[in-house]
Order: C-alpha cells, then structure tokens, then sequence
C-alpha cells in the first residue's frame, strides 16, 4: 500500500488575526498598517477592534477599501459622532456614530461580514468585557465600543446593560481576535509609545494625566503578552484629539508595520497541520 512521506505531510498557512487598539484619533495609524499588508500581501482572516480600533476594524471587515477607509481617516472629525445632551450621565451623545458608519460601510450586520469581526466594550455596572460578534448590528457594537465614559452617554443594549468604551477592560483585545479562531494575533498598539507631548508633570493636573497614561501602560501588559506580535507606532508626540493630523498617524502605522514585515512573514509560513500546537510551543520558546 502506498503511503504518504512525511515529507509530503499537508500544510495549511495559519490564520492571521488582527487586534486594534482604541486611542481617538491615534487610530488612523491603523490604516497606516492595514495598506502595508495589503502592500505586501499579508492576508488578515479575523479583526478585533477596540474604540477607534473598532471603527478602523470594522470599516475593514466589512469591505471598505483602503483607499476609502484612509479617506475617511483623513476627513473625520468629532462633530461626524457627538451632540450635545442635557443628561447627566455625559456631555454628549454618540448616536450620529451609527448614522455615519451606517452611511459609508458596505454591510452593517455581522452575519454579511466578508472578514470575522469583533468589538469591545464595557458593562458599566459588572466592569466586565462584553465582546459584540457573530450576528447582530455592527454599527451599534462600534458605536458601544466608543463610548467614552463622563463625555458620551452609555450605550443601552438589548438586554438592558449600559455599555462604555471598552478601553477600559480590553484596550488591546487580543483575547478577542484569538476567540474568532487566529492561530497568530497580531496586535497593533497606538498607545505603547506614551504622551510624549506632555513632558515632565509640572502641575497638580500634569501629575493626574501621567498617571493615567501610566496605569493604562500596565493594564495592556498582559493583553500584549498574549500576541505573538505586537506593533507600537510611534505617535506618542501627538495628542489623542488630533484628528487634523491623521496623514502622520497613517505615516506611522506604515513605519512600523514595515519594520514588523519580516516576523509576520516567519509566523504566517504555512505549517505542518495541527498549527495550534506548534504555534503554542513557538510561543513558548519565545518567550
């Protein structure tokens, strides 16, 4: 009986997975990275997105071109998502978000979604992830995902959860993209690099701002741990509101996604079946 050499074992490429960081207008640096794969033919098969990582995520998923996406990028500004509410849980309300997203993405559910997807946000009440995929409206989980507490109202789900910017729990969400099924994540972090912008504290408020730069440094430790790599653009001498400077986010999401290419290319070689093993104890020894 003929029977097939071990040399001839088939092999399959592992699936790549994408994870966006939140971080305002810091995330344009997202489209910086997405046009560098498209330019290299990296292929992404699932993306998770967090707060304006969600928005970058989620324009990809759902087919938007590049070329549109960095458009978009480039033209946004805060009034395209806020108003001005009287209610005394935020200063204003992110409904328009819907609205826009709705207008420009080809699909909005995520059962049409040509690439898997998932956003992250917040239960304001158990301060646990709630991790939105799989079926329902895309619009409403970008939306939820973007809420940042004390300036845009919570968002109220179907169950009756006030839900908030899932920056708060999952700024990075790896955890997200390695349960749609990626056998290499991939995280893209707009944050790693500080407020540079800030320098050294030399008020009261000065001290408070680092500090929470600093605590949100340590929490998304152990979400860029569970990567197998991550890329850190360097935006950290611009503030997170600067959307007028989207073309030097872009640029910087491309910088480091270059430097990137080569490790992205060694974990995506096509594999022996049974990835998850191998990759598990590549990891193992890398770390």
């Amino acid at each position: 009986m003929w029977r097939r050499d071990a040399n001839q074992t088939s092999k399959r490429r592992p699936r790549l997975g994408l994870a966006l960081s939140g971080g305002a207008a810091r995330g344009a640096a997202h489209v910086g990275v997405l046009k560098v794969f498209r330019e290299h033919g990296v292929k992404v098969d699932c993306v998770a997105g967090t707060s304006a990582g969600a928005l970058v995520a989620g324009a990809f998923a759902s087919g938007m071109a590049l070329e549109e996406l960095e458009e978009i990028s480039r033209t946004m500004r805060w009034r395209d998502f806020g108003r001005m509410t009287l209610s005394k849980l935020g200063v204003q309300s992110n409904a328009r978000m819907e609205i826009y997203i709705r207008e420009r993405f080809p699909v909005t559910r995520f059962e049409e979604l040509p690439i898997p997807f998932a956003a992250v946000a917040t239960d304001l009440q158990t301060g646990t992830p709630v991790v939105m995929r799989d079926r329902g409206d895309v619009a409403f989980a970008i939306r939820a995902s973007c809420s940042l507490p004390g300036w845009y109202l919570p968002v109220i789900d179907e169950q009756g959860r006030q839900l908030v910017d899932g920056g708060l729990v999952a700024n990075l969400p790896t955890a997200a993209v390695r349960a749609l099924g990626a056998d290499v994540v991939v995280a893209v972090d707009v944050n790693h690099d500080g407020a540079k912008f800030l320098g050294a504290p030399a008020s009261v408020i000065g001290i408070l701002l680092q500090s929470i730069v600093l605590m949100q440094r340590t929490a998304v430790v152990h979400q860029r741990q569970l990567a197998d790599l991550v890329i850190s653009p360097q935006v950290g001498h611009i503030r997170w509101d600067e959307m007028t400077r989207a073309g030097e986010f872009i640029a910087a999401g491309e910088e480091s996604a270059r430097a990137a290419l080569q490790t992205i290319r060694e974990l995506c070689e096509p594999q022996p079946q049974e990835p998850s093993r191998w990759l598990s104890l590549r990891r193992r020894a890398r770390e």
